[in-house]
């Protein structure tokens, strides 16, 4: 249970992004780097450079979650960046880095196994 983020991608005025900073403060989770979308658009190469090092990412749309094991069975580059991307070609926000977990959209119950 992690009560640390390490980076967070978020952009005002997106109602996912309040609900994910929502249970971040509820539940007393720091975040040591912060990135606005609206300052600073992250591609698909920015996207894919976020996963190095990482072991697993859960991409959440809607009331889906997927998780994808990135040591083990790690999809192709287009199969990566068609979740990780928005429709216009920018990163998914709210993404959220923590230790070797990628988080992409906001589930509760994901956030709730990640941070407690």
């Amino acid at each position: 249970m992690a009560s640390r983020a390490d980076w967070r991608y978020h952009r005002k005025g997106c109602t996912t992004c309040a609900r994910a900073l929502e249970f971040l403060t509820t539940h007393d989770v720091e975040t040591t780097t912060e990135v606005d979308a609206k300052k600073e658009r992250l591609g698909e190469t920015e996207a894919l450079s976020l996963l190095k090092g990482m072991t697993r990412m859960f991409v959440a749309k809607g009331k889906k979650v997927a998780e994808v094991d990135l040591k083990k069975d790690r999809p192709d580059d287009d199969a990566l960046v068609k979740m990780m991307l928005g429709p216009t070609g920018n990163l998914r926000a709210p993404t959220i880095k923590v230790g070797k977990t990628v988080l992409i959209g906001f589930h509760p119950e994901t956030y709730a196994d990640i941070f407690g």
